[in-house]
Order: C-alpha cells, then structure tokens, then sequence
C-alpha cells in the first residue's frame, strides 16, 4: 500500500470531484481515477459512491476516511520522532497559520515568545486557508495551528486535538466612505468568503445560530480576508472582514463600518496541537504558552 493513495483519497473527498482532485495532486484524471481504484481494491471495499454527481463516500468510505487521515498523521509524527531523537542540535517548530493571523497576529505574538526565553528551535510558518491548515494538521505536517475559533463553528480536528486561547478579534463588516455617501448600505454589492474561509465557515455558523439571514448573492468572493478587505477599500461593495486587520483603516477613515457594532461576531484566536506527544521544543514550547 503506497501512502500517497492515502493522499489521494482525502484530496478526493476535499476537492469534491476527480477532476479537481487529479489537478491538485498534478497527475491526469484517468490515471488519478485508476489510483483510487487501486486503494479500493487494496482495503477490498468500495470507498466512493460514483452513483450521485457529487462526490459521496460509502459507509465503509467514511470509516475509511478516518483510518486514512489519522495513519498520515501517525506516519509523519513517528518520522519527525525518529529525527528528533537522531538530533542534538536545534529543532524546528512548524506552524501553520490562516493568512489573516499570520500578518496580524503571528509576527507581534512570536516576538513576545522570544523576549520571555532565548530558544534555539528554527521556526517554520505556512499560510494557508482554514481547511488547508487543517490538513496540515491532520497529517502531521505542522505541530500547531493558529486559527480564529467560535464555538458555533467547530473544526474540523477532531477529538485528537487541543487547543487554547490566545486572544480576541471581532467579524465585522465594513465599506468605503464615498461607496456608502452614494447610496443606502444595505443594498451595496456583497464581498464574501469562500467556503474555504475559516471565516467564512464562522460567519454562517455564528448567523445560523442567532437566526440572521446571510448576505445577498455575492458580486465577488474570496477565502483571503486581505483580499476582500483591498476590494471593500475600492469601493467595491461591503466585506465583512476581522478587526485586527482593518483596525488602522477605520482609524484613518479610509473604511468605515457598514452596521452598528451590535451586529459583529466575537471570535477567539486559538492555537491547536495534537494530543499525542510531540517534539521537546515543541512541548517546551506549549508548556510555556499554558503556563501563561
């Protein structure tokens, strides 16, 4: 059994199609297909109900699903272990970041980290979209997350994984001064999240839960906040984007609110890890988080 069948299977079921799957692992569609089939016959079940135009897993699928992701995860924590104990030098913490808190969060916080304590472990960060980053996790390939967090929006880690917080934001949503002199707020162009957006995932989640309607058919979407937050400063529409990013922006005028406070979401920053044991720096480094 070849592990990048592993790969292959839950790039399938996160890109919802074959076609889009065999494009992100860059191999053809047919020869991507056959891949499938062959992890199919290895476990001797079928995995992929091909029967309906969008991508569903059997019942032996979704059982399987979660062998897949936790037996990545296994594989890359046991070689990392295996180096670590190879090592005496220093070590590498690998973080993986949505991009929003790794240009507003991230930076300040790690400065911070490094004036407590001199540390000689090499830092390695990846941005990434929410569901991004948690593949990265899931499959070993980073020892922290940090991520906006609401408790009506739960992610996707499961229980294998812990967390704890380390700040606050607010979703808000915000428009240019000249766009919002033209006309009534409530009926501009919308700027959304995609459904790749950590953010986005927390925004309907937390409407859901308080009963709100969502937006209005969007003119323009996007999973980077930044991006929706420069088409919001051109006058595009209203994006509901996070304080942290906008803060300087709403001081200056250069955007101002689009609703009363009353109506923004609070959300946490969060930083997740694995349950299972990870490297010294890596544990030296969340007891000293923890003990904050």
């Amino acid at each position: 059994m070849d592990s990048e069948w592993l790969e292959d299977f839950l790039t399938l079921i996160d890109s919802g199609g074959f076609s889009r799957a065999a494009e992100q692992r860059n191999v053809s569609q047919p020869s991507f297909s056959r891949r499938i089939r062959t992890l199919e016959d290895w476990v001797g079940a079928t995995l992929v109900d091909r029967s309906t135009h969008t991508i569903r897993l059997t019942p032996a699928g979704e059982r399987f699903r979660l062998v897949a992701e936790e037996t990545l995860r296994r594989l890359q924590l046991g070689r990392e272990e295996t180096r670590a104990i190879a090592k005496s030098s220093a070590e590498t913490l690998r973080f993986a970041s949505t991009h929003v808190l790794s240009l507003t969060f991230f930076p300040a916080w790690l400065r911070r980290l490094e004036a407590d304590q001199t540390n000689n472990a090499r830092i390695e960060l990846v941005a990434d979209n929410m569901m991004g980053c948690e593949r990265l996790m899931v499959e070993g390939r980073a020892q922290f997350l940090l991520c906006h967090h609401h408790e009506a929006a739960p992610t996707k880690l499961g229980s294998d994984f812990r967390s704890v917080a380390l700040g606050t934001d607010l979703l808000l949503p915000v428009i240019a001064p000249g766009l919002a002199a033209r006309g009534a707020i409530e009926h501009a162009p919308q700027l959304c999240f995609t459904a790749e957006s950590g953010m986005g995932r927390i925004l309907t989640a937390a409407w859901a839960a308080e009963g709100r309607e969502p937006p209005p058919q969007p003119v323009f979407t996007s999973h980077l906040a930044s991006v929706l937050t420069a088409m919001a400063k051109d006058g595009r529409g209203v994006a509901w984007t996070a304080l942290g990013l906008v803060e300087e922006d709403l001081a200056s005028g250069a955007l101002i609110r689009a609703a009363p406070a009353a109506g923004d979401v609070p959300i946490e920053i969060r930083l997740w890890r694995p349950k299972a044991r990870q490297s010294p720096a890596a544990e030296a480094l969340w007891q000293r988080i923890t003990k904050r």
